[in-house]
């Protein structure tokens, strides 16, 4: 996936996303801070037909979701994280190994607890208003 968008057509790239990965149950973005990670899991959310508030649980490291389509959803922000140990602390890899999705901000924080067969997505601020998501899964 390689795609070139504008904020108003995130939710549209979000559900192109989810085809391509769904098979992945670990989800993980890497890309500088203000690219729209935590926007792009919201839209990515509401295709999933969750009809919770999606925000980024950055203090709580963990928020959790229902979705019509996927079950459960797990939210992660690990930014916050210190240590793999505060990771495991706050739960992260019970999530991990729910077999439920889980979408992970910041997974440099924690590499070393995450599986093998991640959804790998990287995103990059164009300018303003354009964003590109790419990933470099097969």
């Amino acid at each position: 996936m390689d795609a070139i968008f504008e904020l108003e057509q995130i939710e549209a790239v979000a559900r192109a996303a989810w085809k391509e990965g769904k098979k992945h149950k670990v989800w993980i973005f890497r890309a500088p801070m203000g690219t729209g990670k935590t926007s792009f899991i919201h839209a990515l959310c509401q295709a999933l037909g969750v009809e919770d508030t999606v925000s980024s649980p950055s203090y709580g490291i963990i928020n959790e979701y229902l979705s019509r389509e996927a079950g459960t959803i797990y939210h992660m922000d690990w930014y916050r994280l210190k240590s793999e140990e505060e990771a495991i602390q706050a739960g992260v890899e019970d999530a991990l190994d729910s077999g439920n999705l889980c979408l992970v901000e910041w997974p440099e924080k924690a590499e070393g607890l995450l599986p093998d067969n991640c959804f790998e997505l990287y995103m990059e601020v164009l300018d303003q208003k354009m964003r590109r998501l790419y990933t470099e899964n097969e």
